[in-house]
């Protein structure tokens, strides 16, 4: 049966039952702590590539498998652990994640050949999926709608302080000690175990007939690996994706209890809203993976002060990330998706002119970029957020989670592939771009911008005709 506008009763009575405000705000606080370390842990490794490339006399596209099997684990494990939601408590739930990270990162932190180190990197991916489904899940089941946005707003800081301080840390460890201790950082979450299991209380989630679809979530699995791959390693890997996408359709329509309950799309806003959210995903990664590229082959920096030049735009992030949770609140998330798409725009329209300034200039419109991104993660969940109803907010949220690190995965490759290929001879796109090099960096900023402005435009046709019932 089609879900033609979200079921808000029974999320206002979950919240009733849910502990008192001041502890819902002392929760928020250790979840932004363990969404800055795992945000540090996605991208730290990327900085002792080449370490590890020389220890083990591997390729770089061998040893990204570091990076690149964090990401798949860590997107099907989020929706996983969304969906496991509807099923165990959460004090449960993060429990079990938050040991399987730590043993993950012993499990690196020991390892003396190559293989042990990736699967004690798979391993940390596979308990750390549960922090971005708990941070989608948290601020619904625990904030009422007028705080939503707020709450959300908190847990972009945690994403903020994370992009900011992994790559400086990353630096400092790598250059001064073994790759290895990077495994070390993660083990910080295990001080914020207990209190995750004071403040999360005894809830009790309704009881679940039937028993869990694994084999729906090994084949969603399976296709979302192999769509990743076809953008590095080959499209024929396609050929294979697309069997086990029609593979897992057809498991979630016949099996009792579905993986993803097939109504769930049937969901005009809420299928939209998964679109809008890959696409903001794939071109705002770009602000992480293009701008480090284009320092290092354009402003020719060495990877620490890389680093620094990218420290004020997350700290710009962090401080503005809980004001635009609060517009979100209080003036409506199309008012937040407008300033963050007009900051976007701007900053990704200013970088394809000056792609070849001077480092300051640049960390000075990166600040612009992550702010807008904050800005705009924070009304899309909260949008997307009032699109579900009770029953479905984990799985929802998962799938969410899910489409972003998708757009994320598919971006990098693409980006790496534009670099590699178009570097010495793409001319400039842009009429105003003046300098001698990086012209492809130019016309992927440019490119991206106009993107900005389709994502404004799907996010009004989407949202903008029903926020009354929304909100």
């Amino acid at each position: 049966m089609a879900i033609s506008a979200p079921s808000l009763p029974p999320v206002r009575t979950e919240i009733r039952e849910q502990p008192q405000t001041r502890t819902a705000d002392k929760l928020l606080r250790v979840l932004m702590l363990t969404m800055s370390v795992s945000m540090m842990t996605g991208i730290m490794f990327n900085i002792a590539l080449p370490r590890i490339s020389a220890e083990f006399s591997l390729t770089i596209a061998q040893v990204s498998w570091m990076s690149s099997a964090y990401i798949l684990i860590y997107a099907v494990g989020s929706v996983t652990y969304g969906k496991l939601a509807d099923r165990i408590p959460l004090k449960n739930l993060v429990t079990a994640g938050l040991l399987v990270f730590a043993l993950g990162s012993l499990l690196g932190l020991t390892s003396h050949g190559f293989a042990a180190a990736l699967a004690g990197r798979c391993l940390q991916a596979a308990g750390a999926a549960v922090i971005p489904a708990m941070s989608m899940i948290i601020p619904l089941r625990y904030f009422a709608p007028e705080r939503r946005g707020a709450a959300l707003g908190m847990t972009a800081v945690g994403l903020a302080f994370g992009n900011a301080l992994g790559p400086v840390i990353a630096a400092l460890i790598v250059s001064s000690l073994s790759w290895r201790w990077l495994f070390a950082v993660p083990l910080v979450v295990l001080a914020a175990l207990p209190l995750f299991r004071k403040y999360l209380g005894d809830e009790r989630p309704q009881p679940q007939s039937g028993t869990f679809d694994w084999l729906g979530g090994l084949l969603l699995g399976a296709a979302i690996a192999l769509l990743l791959l076809s953008v590095t390693q080959g499209s024929w890997l396609l050929g294979l994706a697309l069997p086990a996408a029609a593979l897992f359709v057809l498991r979630i329509r016949a099996a009792r209890e579905p993986f993803i309950a097939p109504h769930l799309f049937r969901n005009a806003r809420y299928t939209l809203g998964l679109t809008v959210s890959f696409l903001v995903s794939a071109t705002c990664c770009s602000l992480y993976v293009v701008s480090p590229l284009l320092l290092t082959d354009v402003q020719r920096l060495p990877s620490l002060w890389i680093g620094f030049v990218m420290v004020p735009a997350a700290i710009a992030s962090a401080a503005f990330g809980r004001a635009g949770g609060r517009l979100a609140d209080t003036r409506g998330n199309l008012f937040v998706v407008c300033v963050a798409s007009s900051l976007l725009a701007a900053c990704f329209g200013l970088l394809s002119v000056f792609a070849g300034g001077s480092p300051v200039l640049i960390s000075a419109l990166l600040m612009l970029g992550n702010v807008g991104q904050s800005f705009l993660v924070i009304a899309l969940s909260n949008a997307v957020s009032r699109t579900l109803p009770a029953e479905q907010v984990g799985v929802g949220m998962g799938m969410l989670s899910m489409a972003n690190f998708i757009g994320q995965g598919m971006a990098i490759g693409t980006y790496s592939r534009i670099v590699d290929h178009g570097a010495a001879t793409t001319s400039p796109l842009n009429p105003f771009y003046g300098y001698g090099e990086g012209a492809v960096f130019s016309n992927m900023y440019l490119a991206i911008a106009a993107v900005q402005v389709i994502i404004w435009a799907l996010y009004a046709l989407t949202f903008s005709t029903r926020r009354a019932t929304a909100a």
